[in-house]
């Protein structure tokens, strides 16, 4: 931690205000997991504070993140590379190929669950991390680090399942915000048969699906980077929205510049 700062105001209808008396803190800074050769800084909610419902709803207008318990957002000095997206659910639209890909899955049942350790859920995530990201900060996994990332247990906090019959296909983190879900994490089965099904992709349009079910506003995607090829993905999910200076804007689509 290298400094603290206490946000404060008055003005209830103002997500800037609701994060009135809240404690922040800087990290030092350390290399960047996105962008080769650059350095981050993430500001971080008060560990000590007691993330709220309504606290997290009005972070999120903000551009936090969760993970685990804590609540985040970059706070690079010199670069702003990283942008806050959300889908407006209502207004989206699948594409052809999306599409395509939610009649590929027809056959998926899906449920939600709240947060808690499950073993077949640790397992497939293990699995799932070291074919896929064993270059990444979470490898090796470990249950440890597991739970405290993905099951601590939050009045917010869901487990989307995906199976296939008995098979457990897909896990997806998704917290319920009262203007709409947060799509935390996805997990998958890496094994190369299921590769045309595109989990990762039907985790997402599943997730819109919830969120209008629920009469849910929004899907928030987390951080865009667009010199980030991992993260080019997002672009597919139109319309987009993007967080410009405290208010949220329609994202012209890369393809169409």
């Amino acid at each position: 931690m290298a400094n603290g700062a206490t946000v404060s105001s008055d003005n209830a209808n103002n997500p800037q205000r609701q994060a009135r008396d809240l404690r922040f803190f800087l990290t030092v800074p350390h290399p960047c997991s996105y962008l080769k050769g650059r350095e981050a800084t993430t500001l971080f909610l008060d560990p000590e504070e007691t993330v709220a419902p309504e606290v997290y709803d009005a972070l999120t207008l903000l551009g936090f993140r969760r993970s685990g318990s804590n609540l985040y957002r970059p706070h690079c000095e010199a670069c702003s590379a990283c942008t806050s997206v959300r889908i407006p659910v209502e207004d989206f639209a699948p594409s052809r190929t999306q599409r395509k890909l939610i009649n590929r899955n027809r056959d998926i049942t899906t449920q939600l669950r709240p947060t808690a350790f499950d073993e077949q859920h640790y397992s497939l995530y293990a699995r799932y991390i070291r074919a896929r990201h064993a270059d990444g900060d979470m490898f090796p996994p470990s249950r440890e680090q597991y739970r405290m990332f993905l099951t601590q247990a939050h009045p917010f906090a869901n487990l989307l399942e995906f199976r296939l019959g008995d098979h457990l296909m897909a896990v997806a983190a998704t917290d319920c915000l009262g203007h709409g879900l947060s799509a935390i994490y996805t997990f998958f089965d890496p094994d190369p048969i299921f590769e045309r099904r595109s989990l990762g992709s039907f985790a997402i349009l599943s997730q819109i699906e919830l969120a209008r079910e629920r009469r849910l506003p929004h899907l928030y995607l987390g951080y865009w980077i667009r010199a980030c090829q991992k993260m080019q993905y997002k672009q597919d999910y139109q319309p987009l929205e993007y967080l410009n200076g405290g208010r949220w804007q329609r994202m012209v689509p890369a393809k169409a510049l």
